[in-house]
Parts: structure tokens; C-alpha cells; sequence
């Protein structure tokens, strides 16, 4: 029996124009939550994450230790609410043309993201996905974080395990499934699918893909019709 094709898609800078961990900062910020030299921190993070550098797993780790013992209740509620006030009009529509062509063509849609689920949740309930893939926080029996992570984390190597996990358990066959995404650290994941599909990448991954000749697209804010594309292969030449 043939499997399902599945279309994944990363979140940030993939189906939304920006990186959503930065506007929840700048959100903290503004509502007293957060100072702003950690604010700075976390800035100096974001730009090592968008060469391709950052450790995510660290900064992962160390935000889930800063909420040891709120209630996820409350988490989960405050980020609804900055999400539709917020990322909800931050959606690329050549995503959302991508999305329904693949719904079109009857493929499972999968939200594949290092976000937490309370981003992941509303944003797969806003395009109709399937299914979504994310990075969890460990919630104890009074529904409080622990400050512990749920191992693997939705980045890098761990995106494959969840790929492949949900795939086996759902009937997906990765091989003949898509990824979308922005960055280089979603390689593993890029080269565990049979379709590949590179979309504003960051300087690392627009390498790569030059190298590899996949194509890249840009998907840009109010953009329609696919957007812009290049040819790897060209664009190395």
C-alpha cells in the first residue's frame, strides 16, 4: 500500500513573515515580564540564529527553567492572545496558497516546528492543518511546569524524529512528503523528504541550496502567485 504525502511546513520566516520568539520578547517587554537586558540577550540570540548558529537546545532549556511553576493554563492563554493580536497578520499568503494547493492535491498537513505548542496550536487551527509537531514543556499533575524540557526538542535532529514518528504512526511516506522552511538548521529534515522546498532562507541555507540546486522561493509579505523563485542551480552559477 502506497503512504500519504505529507506537506510540513516551519513556522517562523516560512509560513510567517518574522521570527514569532522575537515578537513575543518584545511583547514581555512591553508588559513588564521581561527586562531588557534580557531582552538584549535575546536579541544578540536571534541574530545568531538567523546565521545558523545558535544553540537552541541552551536557550530552550533555560526558558523553561524561567517558568518552573506558572501555570501553563495562563501561558497557554496569554500566548493565544498575542498570537491573534499579533502573528495571526504576519501570515505569508503564498503560504497559505501553498498550504490549500496541497490540501487541493490531498495531501496531510503538518505543522513541523521548534515553537512551543501554545504558537503551534492556534496557528494550525488558523490554516486547517492536520496534524503539528513541536517543542513541549513538562507540565506536572497540578498543570505547573516543571522546568524541564520533553526530550527530543523540535529543532534540528529532533525535527526528524518527530517527522519520522508521526509519519510511521499516521501512514506517511517521507520520502515521496515535502518540507518548507527558512533556515540551515532544518537540513536533516530537508534531506529526509523527497521534495525539498527552500523558502527565504537565511545565508546558510541559501548556500545549500545553491550547492544542491534546489529551488528557492520567496515568499514575501502581500505577495500572491507563488511568489519569486530561483533555480539553485542557476543561482550558483
Amino acid at each position: 500500500m502506497v503512504g500519504l504525502v505529507g506537506a510540513f511546513f516551519d513556522f517562523d520566516r516560512t509560513l510567517i513573515a518574522e521570527n514569532s520568539a522575537a515578537s513575543w520578547v518584545r511583547r514581555e517587554v512591553r508588559e513588564g515580564r521581561l527586562g531588557r537586558r534580557q531582552a538584549a540577550q535575546a536579541g544578540l540570540w536571534f541574530a545568531a540564529y538567523h546565521l545558523g548558529f545558535a544553540d537552541l537546545h541552551s536557550a530552550f532549556a533555560k526558558g523553561a527553567s524561567s517558568i518552573r511553576g506558572q501555570a501553563e493554563s495562563d501561558m497557554a492563554g496569554r500566548t493565544r492572545r498575542w498570537f491573534e493580536e499579533e502573528i495571526r497578520a504576519t501570515l505569508l499568503p503564498d503560504a497559505v496558497d501553498a498550504v490549500e494547493e496541497h490540501r487541493r492535491r490531498g495531501h496531510h498537513l503538518v505543522l513541523l516546528t521548534s515553537s512551543s505548542p501554545y504558537v503551534a496550536e492556534p496557528a494550525a487551527e488558523l490554516l486547517g492543518l492536520d496534524g503539528y509537531l513541536c517543542t513541549r514543556f513538562a507540565v506536572d499533575g497540578d498543570g505547573l511546569f516543571t522546568g524541564e524540557l520533553v526530550l527530543p526538542i523540535c529543532y534540528h535532529e529532533g525535527k526528524v524524529t518527530h517527522a519520522r514518528e508521526y509519519a510511521s504512526a499516521r501512514g506517511v511516506d517521507l520520502e515521496r512528503s515535502y518540507f518548507y522552511t527558512d533556515s540551515f538548521s532544518d537540513l536533516p529534515m530537508l534531506l529526509a523528504v523527497g521534495v525539498p522546498r527552500v523558502v527565504n532562507p537565511d545565508p546558510r541555507l541559501r548556500r545549500e541550496a545553491r550547492r544542491r540546486g534546489w529551488e528557492v522561493l520567496t515568499w514575501a509579505p502581500g505577495a500572491r502567485a507563488g511568489g519569486e523563485s530561483e533555480r539553485g542551480a542557476r543561482a550558483g552559477s
